[in-house]
């Protein structure tokens, strides 16, 4: 039979399998996150440049 030791270490095993499993899902959701983010942004700033010199192409 097991010893009460082999069982903590179990434990033990499955507690830091457990967290590291949802650190990396929490990582990969803030990547996502932030590349979603930067994409957002970057999208804004090519939109109003366009619509800047579109302003600019129209004055003159």
């Amino acid at each position: 039979m097991f010893e009460f030791q082999q069982y903590l270490g179990f434990l033990l095993f499955l507690t830091i399998l457990t967290m590291g499993f949802w650190l990396m899902i929490f990582l990969i959701n803030f990547v996502f996150y932030w590349v979603f983010g930067a994409s957002i942004e970057l999208w804004k700033e090519k939109r109003a440049k366009k619509k800047h010199e579109d302003q600019q192409s129209a004055l003159n």
